[in-house]
């Protein structure tokens, strides 16, 4: 199955909060890994709606810490689509808004695996009568 191409928007568009943040001053991975999951879901069911769950997180890069302050948007394409799963890279920038400067901060590659109602493995359609 051919993949939609990647949007013109984000998948996410979020402010980092002080309750983001480690003693540092810097967002916790945990807060990046987290968005990133949800940029994932987001783009997966762009390409079919369905129920999904993550089964792994591949080539998580932390290239630039995040900030407090900064304005995170989170970019999702589609890398491949499988019988049953569909595999997602993710491309995080963030805005500095001290500066105005817009850098990438992380990025990853994330598979989901379409589920039904009881939890097992389905098959993704992205196109109708298929």
């Amino acid at each position: 199955m051919t993949p939609k191409p990647p949007s013109s928007t984000p998948a996410i568009k979020v402010v980092m909060q002080p309750r983001h943040t480690n003693h540092q001053g810097a967002i916790f991975g945990g807060v990046l890994l987290s968005l990133i999951d949800q940029a994932a879901w987001i783009e997966a069911l762009r390409q079919c709606n369905r129920r999904y769950v993550t089964v792994a997180m591949d080539k998580v890069e932390f290239h630039k810490p995040v900030l407090q302050g900064d304005i995170l948007s989170l970019w999702g394409s589609t890398e491949r689509i499988g019988t049953t799963s569909i595999r997602v890279h993710i491309d995080v920038t963030a805005f500095r808004t001290g500066t105005g400067e817009e850098i990438t901060v992380t990025a990853a590659e994330v598979t989901l695996v379409a589920i039904d109602e009881q939890g097992k493995p389905t098959r993704i359609v992205t196109e109708p009568g298929s």
